[in-house]
């Protein structure tokens, strides 16, 4: 797993022995660096170790595209549940963020990413979260590959999800999750539809919106600077 190297607002994502040229000198990241230690560099300039956690994910990977914001991740993970011993199905991998962050709960997810440039580039994210292990991104189209299951959850963030929703009762395990982000409301709207049509329970979408707060001396208030909106996300669960 990857170390990030903090000073003030300077972060750096390394490898432990990788080596690392600033401004304030060069860096070398111990073998044995932990969290907490501050290390130095040949010009005695000191940065902060800190593991890496779902947020720097978010931060740090390599990007293939605009990645799942923290916000529609938290979603996922609360309505889903996923956990350790799941068995998850993932496409529309892109950045990886939410296959990232469902491998570190400990879930064995299989991500589909049909662009095989972005699938070598979330392998390489999977293993500087150091998940590489938890998550299998494979490179293909999820509706050719139906017979990977059952499975515990189902995570979709393919324009093509309501076809692989048809699906889902026969890929879901008893009790199992689904979970469809989509960024119009029309393939929002089939989805739901589809999801009732093969008898899934539960079924709901919301909409995610986020509004960060101003405080100053006149008083506290939602920002305007925007709404905050980034998409929908229909959930759905197998009797």
């Amino acid at each position: 797993m990857a170390l990030l190297l903090v000073r003030d607002d300077r972060e750096y994502l390394l490898e432990r022995g990788e080596r690392l040229e600033t401004d304030l000198g060069i860096l070398e990241v111990p073998e044995d660096a932990a969290a907490g230690e501050v290390v130095t560099t040949h010009l005695d300039e000191g940065f902060t170790v800190r593991e890496l956690r779902g947020p720097d994910c978010f931060n740090h990977f390599e990007r293939t595209g605009a990645p799942m914001m923290p916000r529609d991740v938290g979603l996922i993970m609360g309505h889903t549940g996923v956990s350790e011993s799941d068995t998850v199905l993932d496409a529309g991998t892109g950045t990886g963020v939410l296959a990232a962050y469902m491998g570190r709960a400990g879930a064995d997810v299989i991500t589909y990413e049909q662009d095989a440039e972005f699938a070598d580039v979330a392998r390489e994210n999977m293993e500087l979260a150091g998940v590489d292990e938890q998550v299998d991104v494979r490179t293909g189209d999820v509706t050719e590959n139906l017979d990977v299951g059952p499975v515990d959850v189902l995570t979709l963030d393919t324009e093509d999800a309501a076809t692989v929703v048809e699906h889902a009762a026969d890929l879901l395990t008893p009790g199992g999750c689904l979970a469809v982000y989509s960024p119009f409301v029309e393939q929002a709207r089939e989805v739901a539809r589809t999801a009732r049509g093969v008898g899934l329970e539960g079924v709901e979408t919301l909409e995610t919106i986020q509004r960060e707060m101003d405080f100053d001396d006149r008083g506290s208030r939602p920002s305007t600077a925007g709404v905050g909106h980034t998409g929908f996300l229909t959930f759905a669960r197998r009797e």
